[in-house]
């Protein structure tokens, strides 16, 4: 006896099988005929996912676009400037409503498990009372992680280094900065060494703002995965944007790789972000600032898609939808192939999980019993149309369906319904 089974659904590799849970927990894979349950989802011809993963995101900020004004210049800069302004006026309360407002909006879209990076360059620390009371609340559903975040430089701003100290203090889960924001490349790299060095002391991982910038001299990375190895910290540190590799010298990248790799640092790039933020001060030929992907993954480095923003100082969109993530993403990075589709429906899942550490992610017995049924055939067709979440499952329940949503056409002698997926499918 189940307490739910999902039946007939395809799994990502194109496994067809019933997935039983019992509790928060699946218990069984496979054929499942004449086994009873409390629930039955019927997914003949669906695609069954783990959930979606962002490893990215800002929720002190998120829906909060056009507060106090608007970013004209649409510039990095312009943002981090306008949201010096709109934390000087915004209350814990109204960062608490917003950033539920998004995280019920995620739950419906499958999106269970978010690292946020909240401002720690406030005295008051209202972001991150705001964040951990968040944090709490959607518990239940949704596993958020919190990011010590010095937005305004940990040594630039005079008091960021005591507030993300007392936010670790508070219960912060991963430790931030933003080396590219300090006054100098030394203040820079100064800060990557004490951030990390703060991380190992407690135990905890790295996620840094990294080389956010068209400047190819932003080197920062290359400090980052220095201290990974000097303290340990292997396999527990990110570099989150590093969209200065796109400009930087090419012998200077074949050098860079192989250091990450060694030191088994992630890389988070944000395309949505990385493409609408970079290259405003060039004419043409334009550069667009998504980091080296592919050139990464070639060298085994853990590589996954994040959102960043939706509707806040930097970005005007989003949809809390990882598929528009890895949607974009595909494009930008020129990641065609049904392979590497694949693998970039891989970055918004398993992937992103790794980054985070999440502990029994996935399909398979023992995992926690968290999935999406999707109105899709295979990743790439998820892909492609951005499929419909027709059920999320969170922890064994069931917390959000979507119907099915073919157009019907009534045009004189073609009546009839449209299905999105391929005729085939």
């Amino acid at each position: 006896m189940f307490d739910l089974i999902v039946k007939g659904g395809t799994l990502p590799d194109g496994t067809v099988a019933d997935i039983g849970i019992t509790g928060d927990r699946i218990t069984a894979i496979g054929r499942l005929d004449g086994a009873e349950a409390g629930e039955v989802i019927d997914a003949t011809g669906d695609m069954i996912s783990p959930p979606f993963v962002d490893p990215h995101f800002h929720l002190d900020a998120t829906l909060s676009y056009g507060l106090p004004r608007i970013n004209a210049s649409g510039t990095l800069l312009e943002g981090i400037g306008l949201w010096g302004e709109l934390k000087q006026i915004v209350t814990q309360e109204e960062m608490v409503a917003r950033a539920l407002a998004y995280c019920d909006w995620a739950a419906s879209m499958g999106l269970l498990a978010i690292r946020s990076h909240v401002d720690t360059c406030d005295d008051s620390l209202k972001g991150v009372a705001a964040m951990l009371e968040v944090r709490e609340k959607v518990k239940p559903y949704i596993d958020l992680q919190l990011v010590a975040f010095p937005q305004d430089g940990f040594y630039r701003d005079p008091t960021a280094r005591a507030n993300t100290l007392r936010a670790l203090d508070m219960g912060v889960d991963v430790v931030g900065g933003i080396p590219h924001f300090e006054r100098t490349m030394a203040d820079g790299a100064a800060s990557v060494r004490e951030l990390c060095e703060i991380a190992a002391a407690r135990g905890l991982r790295v996620d840094m703002h990294c080389d956010e910038s068209d400047d190819p001299h932003s080197r920062h990375i290359e400090t980052l995965a220095h201290e990974t190895q000097r303290l340990g910290l292997q396999g527990r540190v990110a570099g989150s944007h590093l969209t200065s590799m796109h400009s930087m010298d090419n012998y200077y990248v074949s050098k860079l790789l192989p250091l990450m790799a060694e030191a088994g640092v992630a890389a988070i790039p944000n395309p949505l972000i990385n493409i609408m933020l970079q290259g405003r001060h060039d004419t043409f030929p334009k550069r667009r600032g998504l980091t080296r992907v592919r050139e990464m993954q070639a060298h085994g480095i853990t590589v996954g898609w994040g959102q960043d923003c939706v509707r806040d100082p930097w970005y005007s969109l989003g949809t809390a939808d990882m598929l528009d993530v890895a949607f974009m993403g595909l494009h930008v990075a020129q990641m065609s192939s049904p392979d590497e589709m694949r693998r970039c429906f891989d970055m918004v899942t398993y992937q992103n999980a790794r980054i985070l550490g999440l502990e029994d992610y996935g399909l398979h017995v023992g995992a926690i019993a968290s999935l999406v049924v999707l109105d899709a055939g295979d990743p790439v067709e998820a892909l492609r149309l951005r499929a419909a979440r027709l059920a999320v499952v969170s922890r064994g329940r069931v917390i959000a369906r979507t119907p099915r949503g073919d157009a019907v056409l009534d045009i004189p002698g073609r009546p009839g319904s449209v299905r999105r997926r391929h005729p085939a499918g």
